[in-house]
């Protein structure tokens, strides 16, 4: 089940990345819906743009420190306890190694969704970002204490 969601995450997301890079050009916008576009672009640092002007052209470090947080999110699927958990950790996993897969492959991750409201613009994001942060949910949802529905207790007086 792991690995069928593991695979999943990754085929997902090379298969989007390679669907936009063969039918979108660097910087141009195409509408989709009302606030949607896709919009071609690469991304040299971590999540959501962050720390890319110090990893900029080190794409090998990039995918190394990922690769190392991936084997520990890999190990911590396998030991969970919880669905939502082992889950998470799968997709998180999934996600993380399509994104690798990018920088080994080009140097760079692809993004190309687009997200924006008047003219502020969410960061370009793709399938493995929605995989993390959606395993990332998981992972929270299985940390919640979940309330049992307490029985009324008869008076016996």
């Amino acid at each position: 089940m792991l690995i069928l969601l593991i695979m999943t995450a990754v085929t997902a997301d090379q298969l989007t990345k390679a669907a936009a890079l063969s039918l979108l050009s660097q910087g141009t916008a195409v509408p989709v819906l009302p606030s949607f576009n896709l919009t071609l672009g690469f991304n040299e640092g971590a999540s959501f743009g962050m720390m890319g002007g110090v990893m900029a052209g080190k794409p090998l470090l990039m995918a190394a420190l990922t690769g190392a947080l991936t084997v520990v999110f890999c190990v911590m699927a396998f030991r969970a306890q919880h669905p939502f958990e082992r889950a998470g950790f799968a997709l998180v996993v999934g996600g993380a190694l399509g994104n690798i897969i990018d920088r080994l492959r080009q140097g760079a991750v692809t993004d190309f969704l687009d997200f924006y409201w008047r003219d502020w613009h969410w960061p370009t994001f793709n399938v493995a970002d929605i995989a993390i942060t959606l395993g990332a949910v998981l992972i929270l949802a299985a940390s919640l204490p979940l309330r049992r529905r307490k029985e009324p207790v008869l008076d016996q007086s």
